[in-house]
């Protein structure tokens, strides 16, 4: 493929003064937008972001591949920076990296499943050569880069190799681009030094490439499962040996990997692959691990139905608002308003209050697919429809409580786990395998988890949910301000990390429930980042001096402008810097902030933190106190204590 016909030129950038990876997507996303590719540098800039949250984008050898899909890309290019110093502090698969060659791809929304998404995909295995990338870095000018951007070494034919043993695998990663397609080479590469075919399913953005056919499948000796996410169709390799690792670990010991599976596996994946089971293995990863990446899986799924809610919710009062019906467009009189738009608006707003209904079911289906595939995502729905309360309409009892985000956890990973052990331990003869998939594990753990939360789970979690509410409505300040400054403490920790999402779950299901408000979980999102961004721009104004990096202050910038659109990931660079002043400060600043605005009495229930959302918190001014109070906090906070650790490091 062609290479030099996704860049250009202008998109190659040698010698760059870059010391942050901020500042190196910044110069990046700069040069696309000069040249044309971009319709909006902003809104490209906040999907790189995004998606350097999921997972790392360093590699190894010197080299980071970040990448966006955005509707902004009017066409799929990529551009890049050889940098003038290797930058450290790029998180990366391999600890080590000091990246120094950056491409950053960008790609058309529209077009994630096309051709230009395949030769994009060609760039990632090409890297993976030394000798390519020793080219790369050895030319003197664009053109000459260009030019070895499709100098490449040809392999001899796989014909003519003497393959002993045959292990196929699939690679996955969450975005399904660069690491999916390196993984994959990796594995092959190495399966070509060790006299292994390895053949490799790529499951990525275009889908499934590669697809393995039953004949390949029958003829592997072991299989190799290097996926972030739950791979497809698994139960085709009933019966193989196999190694279940993350993406991006066949690019460190690909070797490794392929003689682990053939020599040592994980386990042998259970069942037949015509029976339709799911595919268990049998050896887990341990209790609490499994018990913790399912809870995330759950959540990660559950998280675009609370956008989703929020966004149709946000709709309908924002268009009530001019006239004056912010809080009472959910009454029932306006479905049948003589104002057809009252009408739409009311259903539009009921509509939100559905997609809501469906948050627990998503959530503890996910959580017990985690654990026992398929399988479980059956009894881990209903479990969730128990959790949301759907029971108590059904039943005509509409005094009922539901158990709520509690219920939901415990239901969903009781469905897992009981599921996972019917599957391991029910055992049929092979005419009869059918059963267990389509009627033994439905039957049993549908009846468990109606028990379960019959005898269990309503008593206990909606009791619970009662005294909660209870707790919080007669305690009055005191009791909000609690619950608040726990809420805001750990959603400010690790800025979008695995407490702060656990937080967030948490605090809207009790939204959800109409236990207790979001107003300190969003306020929690907000803060840090606007009160680091905002640190950066005063800092010289009020000690007389700059107390942050060059880098850092081009970091506050992008912090305090993605701060206010809800992205607190702005202000990692900050935390990775010097964690032992940025995280105690980001918690106590999110809990005084968060305080004040709830003390003075601002309320908002939807999950709508940027500053879109603002027009629905009830008594705006207060909310707008606590967010100033919380920034200031922040700001002058690390000003001051920046400043005495500097003037401490002079006086030494």
């Amino acid at each position: 493929m062609d290479l030099k016909n996704m860049t250009r030129s202008g998109l190659v950038i040698f010698d760059s003064k870059a010391q942050t990876k901020v500042q190196v997507l910044d110069e990046l996303v700069s040069a696309l937008d000069k040249e044309g590719v971009l319709s909006s540098a902003k809104d490209f800039m906040e999907a790189v972001i995004k998606r350097e949250e999921i997972s790392a984008t360093g590699l190894e050898r010197g080299l980071a591949i970040p990448h966006g899909k955005s509707a902004s890309v009017k066409e799929a290019m990529f551009a890049v920076a050889r940098l003038d110093q290797p930058i450290g502090d790029w998180e990366s698969i391999d600890p080590d990296n000091k990246v120094q060659l950056v491409f950053l791809l960008a790609i058309p929304e529209a077009e994630a499943g096309s051709t230009h998404l395949k030769v994009l995909s060609e760039l990632s295995t090409r890297l993976m050569d030394e000798k390519y990338m020793d080219r790369l870095m050895a030319a003197r000018s664009p053109e000459a880069f260009l030019e070895a951007l499709d100098q490449t070494d040809e392999e001899a034919p796989e014909a003519e190799r003497p393959f002993t043993k045959t292990v196929v695998a699939i690679t996955a990663c969450a975005a399904g681009i660069a690491h999916t397609y390196m993984a994959a080479e990796a594995l092959e590469k190495a399966g070509r030094e060790l006299g292994v075919r390895v053949l490799v399913e790529k499951q990525g953005a275009n889908g499934l490439e590669d697809e393995h056919s039953r004949q390949t499948i029958q003829e592997a000796d072991a299989v190799i499962f290097a996926t972030d996410i739950a791979p497809k169709g698994k139960e085709r390799f009933a019966g193989k040996p196999f190694v279940q690792t993350r993406v991006a670990e066949p690019l460190r010991r690909g070797k490794e990997l392929i003689h682990k599976a053939l020599e040592n596996p994980d386990g042998v994946i259970d069942g037949q692959a015509d029976s339709g089971a799911a595919a268990e293995t049998q050896q887990s990863g341990g209790f609490f691990k499994d018990m913790v990446q399912a809870v995330m899986t759950g959540i990660s799924y559950m998280i675009p139905v609370i956008v989703a809610a929020g966004l149709m919710v946000g709709i309908a009062k924002l268009g009530a608002m001019p006239f004056g019906l912010v809080n009472e467009i959910s009454d029932p009189k306006y479905a049948k308003h003589a104002n057809d738009l009252y009408v739409i608006l009311h259903y539009l707003d009921q509509y939100g209050a559905m997609i809501f209904k469906f948050m627990y079911p998503i959530f503890a289906a996910f959580v017990a697919y985690s654990l026992a595939d398929r399988t479980g995502l059956v009894a881990g729905f209903i479990g969730g429809a128990f959790a949301a309360g759907l029971h108590f309409t059904f039943w005509n009892n509409p005094d009922g409580v539901p158990s709520g985000f509690f219920g939901a956890l415990i239901l969903g990973l009781a469905a897992g786990y009981i599921c996972r052990f019917l599957n391991k331990k029910v055992k049929l003869n092979k005419n009869f395998q059918a059963m267990k998939p389509m009627f033994i594990i439905p039957a049993v753990s549908v009846l468990s988890i109606f028990l379960l939360n019959y005898f269990i789970v309503d008593p206990v979690f909606g009791g619970l949910n009662v005294l909660l509410r209870g707790w919080i409505e007669s305690a009055q300040g005191s009791g909000q301000v609690v619950l608040a400054s726990i809420i805001a403490a750990a959603t400010a920790f690790d800025l979008g990390g695995p407490i702060n999402k656990a937080a967030g779950a948490i605090a809207i299901g009790l939204a959800a429930d109409h236990v207790y408000p979001l107003t300190a979980r969003v306020l929690a999102i907000v803060i840090p980042p606007i009160g680091l961004g905002l640190a950066t721009v005063i800092d010289k104004y009020v000690v007389g001096r700059r107390v942050f990096d060059q880098d850092l202050r081009v970091a506050g910038n992008t912090s305090l402008i993605l701060g206010f659109i809800a992205i607190s990931e702005g202000a990692i660079p900050f935390m990775l810097r010097n964690p032992v002043i940025t995280i105690p400060i980001n918690i106590l600043g999110a809990i005084i902030g968060s305080s004040t605005a709830v003390l003075l009495g601002a309320v908002q229930w939807f999950p709508l933190p940027a500053v879109w959302g603002w027009p629905l918190v009830e008594n705006l001014w207060a909310y707008l106190i606590g967010l100033a109070v919380g920034a200031a906090f922040i700001a002058f906070a690390n000003i001051f204590i920046r400043f005495a650790l500097l003037k401490r490091k002079e006086r030494a």
